[in-house]
């Protein structure tokens, strides 16, 4: 299977200010990802908000998104759910549409305790879509799954025919390096956590990421695996330190999920509010987000329009 190479965004579901989905951003929001050096979204994912959507709701953002990819511009679907079949209908669905590839969590409830059970889980969803690439989303946060991946590599290989890799969203480079390792590196390990590009790049080989901050700091993420790429190390580690200053800011407005959306809006494209029961940014809250990034000059380093 071909292997992602650059990074993929995880971009955010615009709202209307009654709750309802808002499709029209969308193909800007592809232009100007793309414009700022990615190579792709993983829709309905944790900054998508996928959990808090309808089944239908998240089949017409994969419309939307597909019809709105510039050429060579992939489109990965999350069909995560707490119900298995519609996870499956939601692949089943994606390949139709003409998504990319497809990928999936571990379901928040229940919680899944055993390699197997995961497997079994993902077995499931990757059937629905067989003509597609399958990355497991491993995101233990969110949904307490803390399984041994090599393990579960080892579990799902040979078992299911379209599994591609591992979006890695989790502290250990150890444990992602192993990944990497496995089978002669026969999967592809998607590098998941903005603060750790550069170690992965440099002891985990990573080739390909998906990020979140990457809709409004991907300019700079992406300088980070064009510093590395030609050797320039000092670079590489300035770009990784200020990736950190603006997390260190979202952190104190409710992370990525609602402080990083609200920078959509600072940077020029209004998504809209996140959906309950997400607490959204208050306007003196949005003041002060702004003031903090003034503080470390990020309106000169942000995604371009």
């Amino acid at each position: 299977m071909e292997k992602i190479i650059g990074l993929i965004d995880a971009p955010f579901t615009p709202f209307y200010e009654n709750g309802d989905i808002n499709l029209e951003p969308i193909p800007a929001y592809a232009a100007m990802l793309q414009k700022n050096g990615l190579k792709g979204v993983f829709i309905n994912g944790s900054s998508g908000e996928g959990y808090m959507l309808t089944k239908e709701e998240r089949m017409l953002l994969a419309e939307t998104w597909i019809k709105a990819a510039p050429e060579d511009f992939k489109v990965i679907v999350h069909v995560g759910s707490c119900c298995v079949r519609e996870s499956r209908q939601l692949a089943e669905h994606a390949q139709k549409a003409g998504a990319w590839g497809i990928g999936a969590m571990a379901p928040p409830f229940p919680k899944i305790g055993r390699v197997e059970e995961l497997a079994k889980y993902c077995e499931e969803i990757a059937a629905g879509a067989p003509a597609l690439p399958f990355y497991y989303y491993h995101i233990p946060a969110f949904n307490g799954a803390f399984l041994p991946m090599v393990k579960f590599l080892e579990t799902v290989d040979g078992r299911i025919p379209n599994f591609a890799g591992i979006k890695y969203t989790f502290e250990s480079l150890y444990e992602y390096n192993q990944c990497r390792l496995y089978g002669g590196g026969k999967f592809d390990m998607l590098h998941g956590q903005d603060e750790t590009i550069l170690p992965c790049l440099a002891i985990g080989g990573a080739q390909g990421g998906i990020g979140g901050t990457t809709n409004y700091n991907g300019k700079n993420l992406v300088g980070i695996i064009e510093a590395w790429k030609r050797g320039d190390l000092e670079t590489a580690r300035k770009l990784q330190d200020y990736s950190q200053l603006v997390i260190n800011v979202i952190c104190h407005f409710r992370g990525n999920i609602v402080g990083g959306k609200r920078i959509m809006k600072l940077i020029g494209m209004d998504l809209g509010p996140n959906r309950t029961p997400f607490q959204n940014i208050t306007p003196d809250e949005e003041e002060q987000l702004r003031k903090e990034l003034e503080e470390i000059q990020f309106f000169e380093h942000c995604n371009t329009l």
